[in-house]
């Protein structure tokens, strides 16, 4: 029970950040949003930048294979990458291959499919 707890207080967390990043986008603040956003995905989920930013997807998964993300922090990552998506063609095709193998581990890994990923998934094929 303590360890829920401690994961459901750093989700609050995290969407909290995420918030703060969309606020600042809407402002125009979009150097400090990416500096928010690159934080918080080195910190809240220890995903190094260069995995993240890497052309090859294969390199994401194998660090998703390995980070072993509980379920709940899998969903705030894909918020966060979902979120970049439209920033521009090379960020989309770069996020979109890997919010699928997201989608994918939640599924077969967690068993944890709902509407809004089920949703997400097909607007993300459009990047492939």
């Amino acid at each position: 029970m303590y360890r829920r707890d401690l994961i459901t207080a750093e989700i609050q967390k995290l969407a909290q950040v995420l918030a703060r990043i969309m606020g600042l986008k809407l402002e125009g603040k979009l150097k400090e949003a990416e500096q928010i956003f690159k934080e918080t995905i080195n910190s809240g989920f220890a995903l190094p930048l260069e995995i993240l930013e890497d052309e090859d997807a294969l390199k994401f998964e194998t660090w998703l294979n390995a980070s072993d993300l509980p379920p709940e922090k899998l969903d705030s990552l894909s918020e966060f990458l979902y979120y970049e998506l439209g920033l521009s063609n090379d960020r989309n095709k770069m996020i979109a291959p890997k919010l699928n193998f997201i989608y994918q581990s939640l599924a077969d890994k967690h068993k944890i499919v709902h509407l809004v990923n089920m949703h997400r998934q097909n607007t993300i094929q459009q990047y492939l």
